[in-house]
């Protein structure tokens, strides 16, 4: 009615009542036709934009719409199969730096060049798969390793073939070769036995000069609640060994108690891992490792650092192995590893460094580097995002206009008849972008002036807003696309005044008693 053509005499107005009653009618026609209002309520506008409708027989209930759509998103994933690979990657580099604190006696100083510690790269460790889905249940996976240590290293090349047998099982059939050990026939089984336990099994042939070596190892675990699995695992052939473990996984910690019985490693392990509800992931763990070859206690963090990265750092202190500082980056699929080898003894003051020398390069880097690349990155998209709908927003920002000059007159008549009953009046109303943290002080405000559309909303000396954006409101328009945005309300009620501020996609609800503006403070 507000939008109607022929409610409107002025020429430029009953124009822009015009294209705004196009986009209201269009509104109604998916309203009012009980499939599309159905595929609007569950999934939306891109519901609406889903190929296929066109050849679904009408009359249909939600929960057969619901299956058609979960059917037509199916096919288009099978058709994105082909062009899918889950590309996973790992590269070590093992660094020795232990003459960085075991330096030689004073009688070798006079050697050419050992004046400065000698650091070196004494092993390395590469490892690369890809995944190629053949069907909806086939997979193939091709991968291969290089490795080197001292000198010396080899390779190997694997493939793969895996099959989801059912729902509660699947199985994988793997062809290798290699210059060290050579070839190598597997075949890897899982099976969900109840709905709360599962078993795996993986048997092997490793072909060489020496012969065939067998290997068989089974694991069954069981899911004792709904955070806690108890796993048990049988070994035989190659470092033959049974191992029993509990694992504890919480939205706060992670706990993992284990103890091995084998040949020649022997262990009893126990693990604690904290993780920080932040934003950056925060997670601090500790172990303790004890068995036949030693003792090992390590210690580190991890955090993210970007939307795809996370650094973590741990320092190993064992008998006999010294002190070792581990530097661990994932990003997204890959995984970087750098173990760093500082001492084979226990000396106070590796541990030291080992310990802050990371800290006081991670804060400095996450300083100076990383957070005003995020930073940048950040504005680089915005502005992005800003160009890419520039075009929308100003349409978006004439038809809010448009409406508002639309609403005037059913705007004046809402206020005489609040005013007549001391009901609800909006005296002020802003939505977009505050800044109100002194830290942000140079950022810019970016609002718009929303008092006539709110008004325009109330009735009865109610105003009711959803749980949805409000820049798709009539008469609202997004003012800071890609930034976080409020709704600040100044409004008067039974004459006395109230204000409130709400995020943009919190529901709302005035008047309200906790609103109201304390006078006498």
């Amino acid at each position: 009615m507000l939008y109607h053509p022929d409610k409107h005499r002025d020429p430029e107005l009953k124009s822009q009542a015009e294209r705004l009653f196009n986009l209201v009618h269009q509104a109604y026609e998916v309203l009012s036709d009980p499939q599309t209002r159905a595929i609007y309520d569950i999934y939306g506008k891109r519901g609406l934009e889903m190929e296929g409708w066109e050849v679904v027989e009408r009359r249909r209930t939600p929960a057969e719409i619901r299956e058609e759509f979960e059917r037509l998103q199916r096919e288009r994933e099978e058709r994105r199969l082909q062009q899918r690979t889950n590309p996973k990657g790992t590269i070590s580099v093992g660094i020795d730096a232990t003459d960085l604190f075991d330096r030689y006696e004073e009688e070798y100083e006079d050697v050419s060049g050992s004046g400065f510690p000698q650091i070196e790269i004494n092993k390395m460790h590469i490892s690369q798969s890809i995944e190629a889905p053949l069907t909806a249940t086939d997979t193939a996976i091709l991968s291969g390793s290089l490795s080197t240590q001292n000198g010396n290293g080899g390779g190997s090349i694997n493939f793969a073939l895996r099959r989801v047998t059912s729902a509660k099982g699947w199985g994988e059939l793997e062809f290798g070769a290699g210059d060290l050990q050579g070839p190598l026939l597997g075949l890897k089984l899982f099976r969900n036995l109840t709905p709360r336990c599962f078993v795996t099994t993986n048997c092997a042939l490793q072909f060489s000069s020496r012969g065939i070596r067998p290997g068989l190892t089974t694991v069954l675990a069981r899911n004792l609640d709904k955070n806690t699995v108890g796993y048990l695992q049988w070994r035989w052939g190659i470092q033959s060994a049974m191992n029993t473990s509990i694992v504890r996984d919480t939205k706060t910690s992670h706990f993992t108690v284990a103890l091995q019985l084998g040949i020649p490693h022997s262990f009893a392990l126990i693990s604690y891992q904290h993780k920080f509800q932040d934003d950056d992931q925060t997670r601090v763990k500790g172990s303790l490792k004890a068995g036949f070859f030693g003792t090992v206690v390590e210690y580190g963090a991890e955090r993210k650092i970007s939307s795809h990265s996370v650094l973590g750092a741990a320092v190993s202190i064992g008998v006999p192995q010294g002190v070792s500082l581990k530097v661990k980056l994932n990003r997204a699929s890959q995984t970087y590893f750098f173990p760093i080898h500082l001492t084979d003894q226990l000396l106070p003051s590796a541990v030291f460094y080992a310990t802050v020398g990371p800290l006081v390069v991670y804060f400095a880097m996450h300083r100076l580097v990383i957070k005003p690349y995020l930073r940048a990155q950040k504005e680089r998209e915005l502005e992005k995002q800003r160009e890419s709908t520039a075009t929308d927003i100003l349409q978006k920002k004439q038809e809010a206009e448009a409406a508002v000059r639309l609403m005037q007159e059913s705007v004046r008549r809402i206020i005489e008849a609040e005013e007549s009953r001391m009901g609800l009046i909006i005296v002020n109303a802003w939505y977009g972008k505050f800044v109100n943290d002194r830290s942000k002080k140079n950022e810019k405000v970016k609002v718009i002036d929303v008092t006539v559309p709110l008004q325009c909303l109330v009735k009865d000396s109610k105003l009711i807003l959803t749980e949805a954006s409000k820049a798709g409101l009539p008469g609202f328009y997004d003012p800071c696309v890609g930034e976080e945005k409020n709704l600040k309300v100044l409004y008067q009620f039974r004459g006395v005044l109230h204000q409130v501020m709400a995020l943009d996609s919190e529901a709302l609800r005035i008047p309200k008693q906790s609103h109201r503006i304390d006078t006498d403070g």
